[in-house]
C-alpha cells in the first residue's frame, strides 16, 4: 500500500493549455504521492479502457512477433522475455501476454511501476485471466537501473511525464535493460489529440483524475521531431519512428 497521506486533489490542478510550439509540463494528478487510493484505482480502470480503445498493446505486437519469428529457429522453443516499464495497471502487459498465447509465441511477460497501488491493481487483474499471468513488481526506473536484462522492453504513456533530462535517463535505462528490442508508445502533441483527450476522457469515464490528466498529458507530450532528436541524442541509431492511431507515435529500436 502507498503510505503517503491522501492530499492530492484533481480540482486543484491547473487546467491544461495547449501550445503547438512547445511542451507545457504540469505535474499530473496521477503523479501525486498523496492521491486517494480509490481515485487512483478508478483512474487505472479508466486508462485500461482508453488503452483498449487506442489499441495500445496491439500496436506494439507486430514488432514483438517479428522478433519472435526471427529467433524461433535459434531458441528451440525457449521463451522470449519482455518487461513493460511504467506499466501502470498492467493492462498492456496482460494484453501482450494474451496475444502471445493466442499466437503460440513463447513469451514471459513482466511489468514494473513506481506505484504500489498500480502494481497491486495489476496483480489483481492478472489473477483473473486464463493465461500464465505476467509478473509485476515495484521499481523506480528513473532512480535505479533495472535488476536484469530482457529480450524486449516496452514503455507506454510514460515519456510525456518527463523533463528532457529524465527522458535521457529513461532511454539509457531502457537501452541497457533490452538485449534485442525496445518499443516506446506515447502521445503526440497535436491540437487534434488535445481535443480528443478532452472528449474521450469525458465520454469513457467518470474519473476526475483522468478528466484532468488526459489533456495535461497531450500538452506535455513530444512532437515527432522532438522524439527523433531525443533518440539521436541517446545514440539509438537505426530506430524507426512512425505515427499510430490515435495521435500517438511508435518508436522501435532493434539493437541487433
Amino acid at each position: 500500500m502507498d503510505s503517503h497521506p491522501s492530499t492530492a486533489d484533481p480540482a486543484a490542478v491547473p487546467a491544461a493549455v495547449f501550445d503547438s510550439g512547445g511542451r507545457r509540463i504540469v505535474p499530473e494528478v496521477m503523479d501525486q504521492p498523496g492521491l486517494d487510493r480509490a481515485l487512483h484505482r478508478q483512474a487505472l480502470t479508466a486508462l485500461r479502457r482508453v488503452n483498449w480503445l487506442s489499441r495500445t498493446a496491439d500496436s506494439l505486437w507486430p514488432s514483438i512477433a517479428a522478433l519472435a519469428r526471427e529467433l524461433a529457429k535459434h531458441r528451440e522453443g525457449a521463451p522470449l522475455s519482455l518487461l513493460d516499464v511504467a506499466c501502470g495497471g498492467g493492462d498492456v502487459a496482460l494484453r501482450l501476454a494474451q496475444r502471445a498465447a493466442w499466437s503460440g509465441v513463447p513469451l514471459e511477460v513482466a511489468g514494473c511501476d513506481l506505484s504500489s497501488t498500480a502494481i497491486e491493481f495489476a496483480c489483481e487483474q492478472a489473477s483473473r485471466g486464463e493465461i500464465a499471468p505476467p509478473r509485476f513488481f515495484t521499481h523506480d526506473i528513473l532512480n535505479s537501473p533495472l535488476p536484469q536484462q530482457y529480450d524486449i522492453v516496452t514503455c507506454t504513456l510514460f515519456l510525456h511525464h518527463l523533463e528532457e533530462s529524465q527522458a535521457v535517463v529513461l532511454f539509457d535505462r531502457l537501452a541497457n535493460a533490452a538485449r534485442r528490442l525496445v518499443v516506446i508508445s506515447d502521445l503526440r502533441r497535436t491540437r487534434l489529440g488535445f481535443w480528443m483527450a478532452h472528449l474521450v476522457s469525458r465520454v469513457l469515464t467518470r474519473s476526475p483524475v483522468v478528466r484532468v490528466d488526459g489533456p495535461l498529458s497531450v500538452a506535455a507530450a513530444l512532437s515527432l521531431e522532438e522524439v527523433a532528436k531525443l533518440a539521436a541524442r541517446c545514440g539509438w541509431s537505426g530506430c524507426q519512428l512512425r505515427r499510430v492511431w490515435p495521435e500517438r507515435f511508435l518508436l522501435t529500436w532493434n539493437k541487433s
